[in-house]
């Protein structure tokens, strides 16, 4: 579980490094190869920011969300969007877990599998509840232990809450731009280019500011705003879980640069590969490469949301009053084991994917293998994951047992 957390953690770096590069580009450009080189200098923002404290850090993180917030919020306003269809789009319908159709690359259900990975990301609920333990509690006092669990329920739900909002903006802003097929390249450069390209629009006050330039540059420092933030949260999250999992532990910096090194070959491979090619087609493999890292996450979810869950539903661990109460377990196990099975659907595809636009009869053959494969190792770590967490439960509760008899005695 460890050595899939820290997966996770790249996968999420991958698509910091390919959005902090397309922001460097777009705003100074930059090469692509030396921007992304450039992006592995963040380790020096990270020396900075071990020296200041983490609660400052946290103030950091909130600025950054609250200005890609503003400027998401701001370039959705002057779209002027049908609120409407956004509303009704939210409500997943049949089409939402559609395989057979492909758009920009992806299915319907492996870009709704996407936008859950790249909105909740596995690797933060273990920093979410590593920061609740840096907060002052007296752990002897009940009624200061539940309110430090409500303030770091509120802090967490605020977070995601925001997440939830910056993504669905992101997704209305495209939407907006894309709907009328005029633009061709559906990666991040086209929606930068479609921002300033006033031809496409049709309000007279969104086409007064996209001559500025303002929406386009506003969108690239929103993207590279994003990216700083989550290299905060991935690096924190990264130097919990080796210390939860392996007890080791390494200063945060060297952490940063060795995640940071490992996720850029990728990326590199990917420009390299395509440099020859058209603009949209490195446009569009640079896009692919960053929506599958997303698609890990959701794939990575589950086996963070199983023990998470497990123990907070233990009376063992958690007490009688801080354990799940029958509403939260409902939902949580529905959402295990839903995401679980969109996982498994949409696995044959994703292995299909790598084998080109137009894969042949052997080549499909070698994917089904391949996902079937897949799918029986994922059930069968799931299935361990839960035997072991239970066997632990158990064990507990004998100990739990022998120390009241030891104090009754």
């Amino acid at each position: 579980m460890w050595i899939l957390t820290e997966f996770a953690i790249m996968a999420t770096d991958i698509a910091e490094v390919i959005g902090a590069a397309i922001a460097l580009y777009l705003l100074f450009h930059i090469p692509l190869v030396i921007a992304v080189f450039i992006t592995v200098l963040d380790v020096l923002v990270l020396l900075l920011l071990t020296k200041i404290g983490f609660r400052k850090i946290e103030a950091i993180v909130v600025c950054l969300i609250l200005v890609i917030l503003f400027v998401f919020v701001y370039q959705v306003a002057l779209s002027n969007p049908d609120w409407g269809g956004v509303i009704s789009g939210l409500v997943p319908n049949a089409r939402t877990f559609s395989t057979g159709e492909k758009i920009a690359g992806m299915t319907p259900l492996s870009g709704a599998l996407g936008i859950i990975g790249a909105t909740v990301m596995p690797h933060n609920l273990y920093l979410h509840s590593a920061i609740s333990q840096t907060r002052k509690v007296d752990h002897d006092d009940e009624e200061s232990v539940a309110q430090n669990v409500k303030f770091s329920a509120w802090d967490s739900n605020i977070q995601l809450t925001a997440a939830f909002f910056v993504n669905a903006l992101l997704l209305i802003m495209g939407v907006a731009v894309f709907k009328t097929g005029s633009v061709k390249d559906p990666s991040f450069f086209g929606l930068y280019e479609a921002l300033s390209d006033t031809s496409t629009m049709s309000n007279n006050i969104l086409i007064s500011v996209a001559k500025s330039g303002v929406l386009s540059t506003l969108f690239a420092v929103a993207l590279l705003a994003s990216g700083q933030n989550s290299t905060i949260t991935g690096t924190l999250t990264g130097q919990v879980i080796m210390e939860g999992f392996v007890h080791m532990k390494m200063p945060l910096w060297l952490r940063r640069l060795v995640t940071r090194l490992i996720s850029v070959i990728p990326v590199l491979i990917c420009v390299m590969l395509t440099s020859g090619k058209s603009a949209i087609d490195e446009h569009t493999a640079l896009n692919n490469l960053m929506n599958n890292s997303q698609v890990f996450l959701a794939f990575a979810l589950p086996f963070s949301m199983l023990p998470l869950l497990m123990m907070t539903d233990s009376e063992e661990e958690m007490g009688h009053r801080f354990k799940n109460s029958l509403w939260v377990k409902v939902l949580g196990w529905f959402s295990v084991v839903g995401l679980t099975i969109l996982n498994l659907i949409s696995l044959p595809d994703q292995i299909l994917a790598f084998f080109g636009d137009h894969p042949t009869a052997t080549d499909q053959t070698m994917s089904n293998v391949i996902a079937y494969v897949l799918i029986f190792a994922v059930l069968a770590l799931l299935v361990w994951t839960v035997v072991d967490l239970h066997h632990g439960n158990k064990k507990l509760r004998a100990q739990v047992a022998q120390a009241k008899l030891a104090a009754e005695e």
